[in-house]
């Protein structure tokens, strides 16, 4: 079996390569979690446009990917950023007319405190595996009156579950073991109060789940 870092090389980097899966995130248990790599490599679909019309502003897309939403975005006349730990999402967002730095979200950022708009899509209220210490995060990077937009996870609206996963090809190779994080619209609430945010809105659009968040 190959192991390698997550997220930075094979078989993520593969699979952004060639805008095809399959690609999975896999719990030790073996569970697998499908990630849709042929759609993070398109145009955005009916639902990301959900969210493309609630941006307002300055805009940025934390864990980008291959830059769908930055670029389209960017066509849209806004000034968009995506921030990736990924050289090939950086380098695929680039290609795609959009613009990308190679940055954790808790990285220091461009413009902190100062963005109107932050997206957390296709599962990235999970990231660093701590999804209240993310939401405190984001009340540093956006300004007072920002908005933040969540897809949440569309199994379970109180599911709330926190884990160790690794990227994996389901073929034998897979990157290195990481905190993550699955969250439902119910239990995305609880953590938005917590951190100072209010709920100010959910819908759901192809199945997939989003809120969008004030600063209180």
């Amino acid at each position: 079996m190959t192991t390698v870092a997550a997220w930075t090389a094979d078989p993520y980097t593969l699979a952004l390569r060639s805008g095809r899966g399959p690609l999975f995130l896999r719990r030790g248990d073996g569970w697998l979690l499908p990630l849709d790599v042929e759609r993070w490599c398109e145009a955005p679909d009916g639902a990301d446009r959900t969210v493309l019309r609630r941006c307002r502003g300055t805009v940025l897309d934390i864990g980008c990917g291959p830059g769908r939403l930055v670029s389209a975005l960017a066509a849209r006349g806004h000034r968009a950023l995506g921030i990736d730990v990924s050289p090939e999402a950086v380098a695929r967002t680039a290609r795609a007319g959009g613009t990308a730095l190679r940055r954790s979200v808790f990285d220091p950022l461009p413009g902190e405190g100062r963005w109107d708009t932050a997206l957390l899509i296709d599962g990235n209220i999970g990231i660093g595996g701590d999804p209240a210490a993310l939401l405190g995060r984001m009340g540093q990077v956006l300004g007072a009156c920002g908005r933040l937009i969540v897809e949440c996870a569309g199994v379970d609206a109180e599911l709330d579950e926190r884990c160790e996963v690794r990227v994996s090809d389901g073929r034998g190779a897979q990157g290195a073991a990481f905190p993550w994080a699955r969250v439902g619209v119910v239990a995305l609430a609880v953590h938005a109060e917590a951190a100072g945010w209010a709920r100010t809105g959910h819908w759901t659009a192809a199945g997939r789940v989003f809120a969008e968040l004030r600063r209180r």
